[in-house]
């Protein structure tokens, strides 16, 4: 029986859903395919959130540089739901990291974990000493079942077990800012190890690349709003909530453009704003104010028009020693020819420099590795507040509320991801489950 069968068997809960980025969209997916009756009420014009497609000039683009690994597999689940086929609209690469000073790693036809423990004694660019010292600290990770006795940062993780220099500047680091959006000084050395258990352990296919060919509101948000209207589901846009009220049967919510009222309200927005729309209700004073608390971290993406000849030599290239952490060929990836994307995650130095000091800067670490003529046009994106920031022992709230009925939904709230698509994903569909089994 599907969703649509069960509606009509029982009475339709009504949920609405705050927010229609990927995690609210996941949670309206799931509710809907549960039979609920859903609503998701987005306070800006746009589907997707911090993961959306975005016109500048007239060009389509990404707010930020996103990929996925083929662990993400409750994003690709639900992708294929709503009638995306992964395969058409991303390139799946075997796990292979290059940097532009000659580093590379490549993962080798063995079963997992073998294939990438063979492709960190294989590495190029790293001599005899420190290819061993990176096996040996994955194995010693697989072997204690990647949990640690307790957390400490990515940086005090990576002395004790003598990763440093180049073997750190060229493979740790990369990985830990790319995964984490948190500098290695500061990250969490339990998530990073997480994130290398799904990588190194889930099967051969989990540690895959899964570059996006099209922009990122065609890889989810649009295709989930347009199967939810199908299902009955109803989007609004340009509706801020100011308030949840509770009352004795039902919730009702103010400002968002609807008077309805209901059974069960998630709530998919930003900590901040989550933490807003908490306020007056006495059971929930502590969780406003963990909310509140949270940390963020920025992401930069420094967009560089070139003559359409211009490529990368890998569609996903690493730079370290500079402001750059990774430049993607966008021609490789969607076709948008001579246009590369440079992303710079979490806090830094780059932050003082205006955006065209940056554009200039990255442009200038480019052309140091490769032959590039100037940019004929630049534009550089930030988002400021792009994940929470990745800290050990951070104590990340749970997807239920003090207050029955009402849940939260987000890449920050409790799980072993950090702020991934995936983990807003898996956050939204456990809200949602969870909105369907109480009461």
């Amino acid at each position: 029986m599907n969703g649509r069968e069960r509606s009509r068997a029982r009475p339709a809960r009504r949920v609405a859903v705050i927010g229609a980025g990927w995690a609210g969209l996941a949670a309206a997916v799931t509710l809907a395919e549960g039979g609920a009756q859903v609503t998701v009420i987005e306070a800006s014009r746009f589907l997707g959130g911090r993961a959306r497609r975005v016109e500048l000039d007239g060009i389509a683009l990404d707010n930020g540089q996103h990929i996925l690994i083929g662990a993400y597999t409750e994003t690709l689940r639900l992708m294929r739901l709503v009638g995306v086929d992964p395969d058409r609209v991303l390139s799946r690469l075997p796990l292979e990291l290059r940097t532009a000073d000659g580093f590379r790693l490549k993962a080798v036809a063995l079963p997992a974990p073998l294939h990438l423990l063979g492709g960190l004694l294989m590495a190029k660019g790293l001599d005899l000493r420190e290819r061993l010292l990176a096996a040996q600290l994955v194995a010693r990770l697989h072997r204690d079942r990647y949990r640690l006795a307790s957390d400490e940062t990515v940086a005090a993780l990576l002395a004790r077990h003598g990763q440093t220099g180049k073997l750190r500047a060229s493979l740790w680091d990369p990985l830990c800012v790319s995964a984490l959006n948190t500098p290695a000084e500061r990250a969490s050395a339990q998530v990073f190890a997480n994130v290398l258990r799904d990588t190194f352990s889930g099967g051969r296919a989990a540690s895959d690349l899964l570059l996006p060919r099209t922009d990122l509101g065609t890889l989810f948000p649009e295709p989930a709003a347009n199967w939810l209207a199908t299902c009955g589901g109803e989007i609004l846009l340009a509706a801020p909530v100011r308030g949840v009220q509770r009352s004795e049967r039902a919730f009702v919510l103010n400002g968002g453009g609807s008077a309805r009222m209901y059974d069960r309200v998630i709530i998919a927005c930003a900590p901040r704003h989550a933490a807003a729309l908490l306020v007056g209700h006495e059971r929930l004073t502590l969780l406003a104010a963990q909310l509140e608390a949270l940390a963020f971290e920025p992401i930069h993406t420094v967009y560089l028009r070139y003559p359409e000849r211009v490529s990368l030599p890998f569609p996903m290239l690493g730079f370290t020693g500079g402001l750059l952490q990774w430049a993607f060929d966008r021609g490789a990836l969607t076709g948008e020819r001579g246009l590369v994307a440079g992303v710079l995650s979490a806090s830094g130095r780059h932050e003082a420099l205006s955006h065209p000091d940056l554009a200039a800067a990255i442009h200038a670490e480019l052309a140091a590795h490769l032959p590039l003529p100037s940019p004929s046009w630049t534009r550089v994106i930030a988002e400021r507040r792009a994940t929470f920031s990745c800290t050990p022992g951070l104590e990340r709230p749970a997807a239920e509320t003090p207050l029955p009925g009402l849940l939260l939904a987000g890449d920050y709230t409790e799980g072993d991801y950090p702020a991934t698509l995936e983990s807003a994903v898996r956050s939204g569909v456990a809200a949602a489950r969870l909105a369907m089994e109480h009461g």
